[in-house]
């Protein structure tokens, strides 16, 4: 890892290619070795603390950052003089002056009120919906907690930021897809999974996304010659089917030192690959301002009364 930067990863990939086991084994991984991990929920479906070893109850009961998204505004925008109020704030919205940015493993109010250590890692997950939001409700309103932190996250060397994003290509619905250093996308061998790969590679493309594919499930040589064949030198290295992975989905969660040693070797090509990217702060910046003006001129401004262009402090140095 170059540049003082930790690294912020995306999981992605079709509904039930196994997107959210492998964010989970990914930051058990990490935590296992002793590296500062913050793990973030942003799927629809909230599987990522029972993937990591809680069970039905206390992920159900875990605090949400939807449900605490005016205090982690009002706590990120400090005395910044361009946001006068939480309400002026949006999921996009810059850090500048006077905001407060937060560090992977810190104590604060945000973190205090969202954050629970669940099988060894530290979570945030944004929430399901709610009820009296079936069908009035947007949940990429919700994954706009995850957009704020990221946007406000200062890593260091050897740090990490673990989000399962929400399956298939509905992770374009936000600019959130544009905040990570490197995205997995999980691919099974099958059309259908390679379909999702083409669909997001053509979307990812004209940002620059870094994207490599983790294979999951493959069970033979044929698998492998299918996804070689389809999605070539995108492949990064893959996980075959894992007993220990199908004893955690009936409930019974090992150690992540007990996953088969070539699929934990997997891991280790992953967490490589990670430590080899170098961000370009430039472009990570460039695209936050980018997405935040098209935000601001196509729903933010009518709906706050304001200019939203003027958040953006252009001296400002993340």
């Amino acid at each position: 890892m170059t540049a003082g930067f930790g690294v912020k990863i995306a999981f992605v990939g079709k509904g039930g290619s196994g997107k959210t086991t492998l964010a989970s084994l990914f930051a058990s991984h990490l935590a296992a070795m002793g590296r500062p991990v913050l793990a973030l929920d942003a799927d629809i479906n909230q599987h990522l603390a029972v993937a990591l070893g809680a069970d039905e109850d206390l992920a159900a009961s875990l605090p949400t950052l939807g449900d605490h998204l005016p205090l982690i505004k009002d706590y990120l925008r400090g005395d910044n003089p361009r946001i006068p109020s939480a309400d002026a704030m949006i999921k996009t919205t810059p850090p500048g002056a006077g905001s407060r940015l937060l560090r992977v493993v810190e104590q604060n109010p945000v973190y205090d009120a969202c954050v629970r250590t669940v099988g060894g890692v530290r979570l945030a997950v944004t929430g399901r919906f709610a009820e009296r939001e079936l069908g009035v409700a947007c949940y990429h309103g919700k994954v706009g907690a995850v957009e704020l932190l990221l946007n406000h996250l200062v890593d260091g060397p050897d740090e990490y930021v673990v989000v399962d994003m929400t399956a298939g290509a509905d992770a374009f619905a936000s600019g959130l897809f544009t905040r990570f250093d490197l995205t997995f996308l999980v691919c099974e061998p099958t059309v259908r999974a390679v379909g999702v790969y083409r669909q997001y590679t053509g979307y990812a493309r004209d940002f620059g996304v870094r994207l490599a594919v983790v294979g999951n499930k493959v069970a033979d040589a044929d698998d492998l010659g299918f996804l070689r064949e389809q999605v070539g030198d995108d492949l990064l290295t893959w996980l075959d089917r894992s007993t220990h992975v199908r004893a955690a989905e009936r409930g019974a969660h090992r150690p992540i030192e007990l996953l088969e040693p070539a699929n934990r070797a997997a891991l280790d090509t992953m967490r490589s690959a990670v430590d080899g990217v170098v961000r370009d702060s430039v472009s990570y910046r460039r695209q936050g301002i980018e997405f935040h003006l098209r935000n601001a001129a196509a729903w933010a401004n009518e709906r706050t009364g304001r200019d939203l262009a003027a958040q953006v402090d252009p001296d400002f140095v993340h």
